[in-house]
């Protein structure tokens, strides 16, 4: 598998033998200030969880509560700086976030939406800045402050309130026609709900503490209807991670089509091994039919090891964390049990094409049986045998003109019923209401 980390650069050297990228971004820049742009984000978000029962965490036993139910309004101010002329361009970056309770109270704080005060009820409000600088060359950008990545193999999630970051250094690139390159290297990371900005980056299960994590990889269009990525992450002391995918739409007619996804892991531990014994493949694997306004899909997933597939996120949290690309990574569960194996049935409706534009439905059901206990102690003690289901229910409108065009609703519900150490039986109810203001 160690092979895989050098595929990386084979694949840019590979699409080195097609045509560079035929515009140079850089040369296009007409200026700091000129390509600035200040954007407004007003979020509202109500989030109700009910759950039978509590959580083991970091593998020790320590039951915490999983349940939450607040309503706060988030407002996110965005600004993007062009970059100065010339052969190398400068610009900056920078968010301020400022976050408010509407309702909510103790024993219902754990929504992730809001910080959690000392007598366990969620905070009035908090505030928080992120900044970065970034530098251009040609269509290669990097960046250094306060940060988001997006990788498959480390990602800072944006599903609450607030997006989580961290602080490193981001580097994208699309020389090359239909390439896309990025890298990374981050220190420590913040979840959604906290002000200060030097946590520490761990996993989303085990609970260990990585010093740094790095990151390289990228996508290349083979044509229009197949790409295919290669990715590859280290969390210092903790594990190497290799990501795979390939991805394939065959049109059939000038209404209908056929998607296939397929994903793939490898996670081994590495140096002192900070979250034990690691040796865990799993893979996704999707179809989707589309016709009209309809997409039927069916999916499954398989985890190999005697550890769940876990993935990097915000230690002391166990939140925050984004980079696991599966199919059945849903609402509420990830499927991500040791030795489980899932299959999906979901169904998408867009309206668009029956005369509503803007408004879509989704629905899907998991289920996920043949989980093993683990034999590593860091993730807890998983029950042989153990199964699990989960229905999702979406609903979203967006305006598509008006005074309050793009104004956003988007309706959240699922049902999670399984054994004790999958999560239990869990009720989930999301309301998120989203403005845009384009002020720059």
């Amino acid at each position: 598998m160690q092979a895989m980390k050098w595929s990386i650069l084979a694949l840019a050297v590979a699409a080195g033998t097609t045509q560079l990228a035929f515009a140079d971004q850089q040369s296009e820049s007409k200026g700091f200030v000129e390509d600035s742009k200040l954007n407004l984000l007003n979020r509202n978000y109500y989030f109700n969880r009910s759950a039978e029962t509590q959580r083991s965490v970091n593998g020790a036993g320590d039951k915490v509560p999983h349940d939450g139910r607040n309503w706060s309004h988030g407002f996110i101010l965005n600004y993007s700086s062009g970059f100065t002329q010339g052969t190398v361009g400068v610009g900056v970056d920078a968010s301020g976030y400022l976050g408010l309770k509407l309702d909510g109270g103790a024993g219902h704080s754990n929504s992730g939406n809001l910080p959690i005060e000392n007598d366990r009820s969620p905070a009035d409000e908090y505030s928080f800045a992120n900044a970065a600088v970034k530098v251009r060359v040609s269509n290669t950008v990097l960046k250094y402050g306060y940060l988001q990545p997006t990788s498959p193999v480390f990602a800072l999630g944006g599903s609450r309130l607030f997006p989580a970051t961290g602080t490193g250094f981001m580097l994208t690139s699309e020389e090359i026609d239909k390439l896309f390159f990025e890298a990374g290297y981050f220190t420590d990371a913040r979840d959604g709900v906290n002000t200060f900005h030097n946590g520490s980056i761990g996993t989303s299960y085990s609970g260990a503490v990585a010093n740094s994590a790095a990151y390289a990889g990228g996508k290349y269009s083979i044509s229009d209807q197949f790409s295919a990525s290669l990715y590859y992450a280290k969390l210092e002391d903790v594990w190497n991670q290799y990501y795979a995918n390939a991805n394939y739409v065959q049109p059939l007619t000038a209404n209908q089509s056929l998607t296939f996804d397929a994903n793939y892991y490898y996670t081994k531990d590495t140096g002192s091994a900070k979250a034990g014994d690691i040796s865990n493949n799993t893979y996704s694997l999707a179809a989707a039919y589309s016709v009209d306004a309809h997409t039927f899909t069916l999916g499954f997933q398989k985890v190999n090891g005697n550890t769940p597939f876990d993935y990097a996120a915000v230690a002391g949290t166990n939140g925050g964390g984004d980079g696991i690309f599966l199919a059945n990574s849903i609402q509420y569960s990830d499927f991500n049990a040791p030795g489980e194996k899932s299959w999906q049935a979901r169904y998408d409706l867009n309206m668009a094409t029956l005369g509503v534009p803007g408004l879509s439905f989704m629905t899907r059901y998991v289920r996920g049986t043949g989980i093993e206990d683990s034999t590593n102690g860091f993730y807890g003690a998983y029950e042989d045998g153990a199964k699990e289901r989960e229905t999702n229910v979406e609903a979203k409108y967006v305006l598509q003109n008006g005074p309050a065009k793009d104004l956003s609703f988007r309706v959240r519900q699922t049902w999670h019923r399984g054994d004790a150490t999958t999560g239990g039986n869990v009720n989930e109810f999301r309301l998120i209401t989203e403005y845009p203001l384009s002020i720059l």
